[in-house]
């Protein structure tokens, strides 16, 4: 049996990618360096392990609707889920590294979207558990399963996120809303003429006698080092 194990050496966001993905880098290693790997289909999970890192109090007021009072933690800071990806990885002998692609969601109903979200600085603690199937072996080849205690874990700068976020939704956020409300917005926007989304929103702060919200960060701004500068209409104009 070909033993494996998994480093995880680091994260990046996919700024070619056609939606938000992560790739995450893991570096595969057998037991014996002269092991002939043929591929391995490989499944993994991502969790979210809340609890291996402190918090600010802005940080952690914006986490009260998932875990509750600061208070509480000690009995509701819980791993969340993220991710559930498969990959195949090419034949080897010895060692490889390879980049695991993971889709994302700026979804902030669901619960690592909120995580995320709610994070200003700092690190994400993340542990990755694999499985899948190692296909291998010098004359012909053996099958056999990648066994459920490997494991990893790495700490994903919360930056990476955010530029993930920024370069597909620059300035932007999301909101979902029940069909029948989007239909009676939609209505509100035809009937007062109003060319944008954000500007049916505004209209109905004003009318409520809210302060309407701040400008938008300039079109070319390059919150954070590398990104390309893109304009915001580019995919995120209503």
């Amino acid at each position: 049996m070909t033993e494996l194990s998994f480093e995880c050496t680091g994260v990046r966001a996919d700024r070619r990618a056609a939606a938000p993905t992560l790739l995450f880098r893991l570096r595969l290693t057998t037991t014996d360096p002269a092991d002939r790997v043929h591929a391995v289909a490989l499944r993994c999970q991502i969790r979210i392990e809340p609890a291996r890192r402190d918090y600010r109090p802005d940080e952690a007021e914006a986490l009260a609707d998932l875990f509750g009072d600061r208070s509480r933690w000690s009995s509701t800071l819980h791993p969340l889920q993220f991710a559930h990806v498969s990959h195949v990885v090419p034949g080897f002998t010895g060692t490889t590294e390879i980049e695991l692609p993971v889709p994302c969601s700026y979804d902030l109903d669901v619960a690592a979207g909120r995580y995320f979200h709610a994070l200003a600085d700092g690190e994400v603690p993340l542990l990755l558990l694999f499985s899948g199937t190692v296909f291998a072996g010098a004359g012909g080849f053996r099958v056999h399963p990648v066994p459920w205690h490997k494991e990893t874990q790495v700490r994903m700068p919360v930056t990476v996120w955010q530029e993930m976020i920024e370069t597909h939704f620059p300035g932007c956020g999301w909101l979902r809303l029940p069909r029948t409300t989007l239909d009676a917005l939609l209505a509100y926007r035809s009937r007062h003429a109003l060319p944008s989304w954000q500007q049916a929103v505004e209209a109905l702060l004003a009318a409520a006698g809210d302060d309407p919200p701040p400008p938008p960060p300039a079109r070319h701004a390059r919150p954070f080092p590398g990104t390309a500068a893109r304009p915001l209409a580019e995919r995120t104009a209503p």
